[in-house]
């Protein structure tokens, strides 16, 4: 008598064939170039898609197991905080600047993220590309969604939260982020890889998901560290995806090196010049801080970009044109911007302040060969300003870079107390820049950046009118989500709960 034996369990090499690689197919009544049109759409020459090798050898059923399980934890911890008024455990309510700035810039920047990945998977033509693709969309939406939920909480407490979507659209300091964001959008599929996969999670997410969420910690914000950690495992995964991407596109054809070179050095600077908030935050913005922009960029950028570039350079790929001038900005940078967020915070949506004589210590100790001699006696005088009533307000229009969108706050790689400023004249208009860099980038492609919709320029159209209309149309409450720290309802509703929850009355 013959006895059943059981169907043959599939190891996990056939497993991962089967939910990957088969799930693809030859067309039969259309052809491969009308299929997936964008494939040449660049330039870059792609001869087997094969190649292809994925990271993580990550399937489907697996992924949903693996983020069902951080799910579970990410909202059991939020639920804990938001029950246990969290919200009072912070150090002080300057912190939630940092915050808003955050949901502002950032988590829209994470779902501009997934609309991408949802459309290049749809575009490239090898199937391990699609599927990886495919996880990293639904990724990026998560992303977006825990950041927005453990923010909310904040939202019923303090200002400036409720409107982040207005203020990613139409507020000027977000305008760097949104512009990097739609420019890769609107990329091909390869470039659009090395813009997120590259620039965004290579460069931006080093500098801002571990020390930025390390300062959250810190600073008591559980609800922060939990989104950020939940976050960080598929960074990884991201990271590697982009640094394939790159491999993969440079062993398929010799003559791809110089357009990827050329990507590389546009989405480094435009991925430099978003950091600007995250120094910012890092710097003035985390009453107890872990670390300095500086000594971030020494860490995540020169130790981990030079080994990044290391490695590329077997390919024939050398550092981005822009990093010698990178590194003479960092000492500079954060100071520059916060300078610029101080006389502009009528139109921000969070709140400003002068650093405190211990915080200018901080700075001081941080960056010796440049805080003291730059930026301390700006500060003094902005401070003795204040103390007599009079406090430095800048209600003029900042001239904006026709490309990076901030506006012209930052100096000369090598002369520290002259602003940057460059020009181009282009079909009869004159357009500026902050730096060589966003300069190199529009030349490149003037006909994309001529279309840029700056934001400081809107307050001229004929539906703002004025100030007060202007505000109006971002969500912004005059007096209410801006203007100084000292004094705001913020300070004051955090001092008051802070009391009754920390005494025995």
């Amino acid at each position: 008598m013959d006895m059943k034996v059981d169907k043959k369990k599939l190891n996990l090499k056939d497993k991962y064939k089967l939910l990957t690689r088969d799930l693809g197919w030859e067309p039969s009544y259309h052809s491969k170039d009308e299929i997936y049109p964008y494939v040449k759409y660049e330039g870059l020459k792609v001869h087997d898609w094969d190649k292809w090798e994925d990271p993580f050898r990550l399937t489907m059923d697996a992924y949903w197991k693996y983020q069902a399980e951080k799910e579970r934890k990410f909202y059991a911890i939020i639920d804990a905080h938001t029950q246990n008024n969290g919200h009072l455990n912070i150090t002080d309510a300057r912190y939630l600047t940092a915050l808003k700035i955050f949901l502002q810039a950032i988590s829209p920047g994470e779902y501009a993220a997934h609309r991408g990945f949802a459309r290049v998977g749809r575009e490239f033509a090898g199937v391990g590309t699609q599927v990886a693709c495919q996880m990293q969309a639904i990724d990026e939406i998560r992303h977006a969604q825990t950041q927005i939920h453990a923010m909310s909480n904040y939202n019923r407490y303090y200002n400036g939260f409720h409107a982040f979507a207005d203020a990613r659209d139409r507020i000027w300091y977000t305008s760097v982020a949104r512009s990097f964001f739609d420019d890769a959008m609107a990329a091909g599929p390869f470039e659009f890889m090395i813009a997120i996969g590259f620039s965004f999670e290579y460069v931006l997410t080093n500098l801002l998901f571990v020390p930025f969420m390390s300062g959250a910690a810190y600073n008591g914000d559980m609800a922060t560290v939990t989104f950020g950690f939940s976050a960080q495992s598929d960074e990884a995964r991201h990271m590697t995806l982009g640094l394939e991407c790159i491999k993969f596109m440079l062993e398929q054809d010799p003559d791809n090196l110089p357009i990827v070179q050329e990507w590389i050095d546009k989405w480094f600077w435009r991925g430099f010049r978003v950091l600007g908030l995250v120094s910012t935050m890092m710097d003035y913005m985390l009453p107890k801080r872990v670390m300095s922009w500086r000594e971030a960029w020494e860490i995540y950028g020169v130790e981990n970009g030079g080994a990044l570039f290391r490695d590329l350079a077997r390919y024939g790929i050398r550092p981005p044109k822009g990093w010698d001038d990178a590194e003479k900005a960092i000492d500079h940078m954060s100071h520059q911007l916060m300078l610029g967020l101080y006389q502009w915070s009528f139109g921000t949506a969070f709140h400003s302040w002068i650093p405190s004589d211990e915080d200018m210590d901080w700075l001081s100790a941080k960056y010796p060969a440049t805080f003291d001699k730059h930026y301390r006696p700006r500060w003094n005088h902005i401070k003795k300003l204040a103390a007599a009533g009079t406090p430095y307000k800048n209600f003029g229009l900042a001239k904006l870079c026709q490309c990076c969108q901030l506006p012209i706050v930052f100096t000369e790689p090598d002369d520290p107390s002259m602003l940057c400023n460059r020009e181009t004249t282009y079909k009869g208009e004159k357009y500026h820049f902050c730096s060589d860099g966003c300069q190199d980038v529009f030349e490149r492609e003037p006909e994309k950046y001529i279309q840029a919709w700056l934001p400081m320029p809107a307050l001229f159209q004929d539906q703002q009118g004025d100030i007060g209309a202007w505000m109006a149309w971002v969500s912004l409450r005059d007096g209410v989500d801006n203007g100084d720290y000292a004094g705001s309802a913020d300070q004051r509703n955090f001092q008051q709960w802070r009391g009754l929850a920390t005494s025995n009355q």
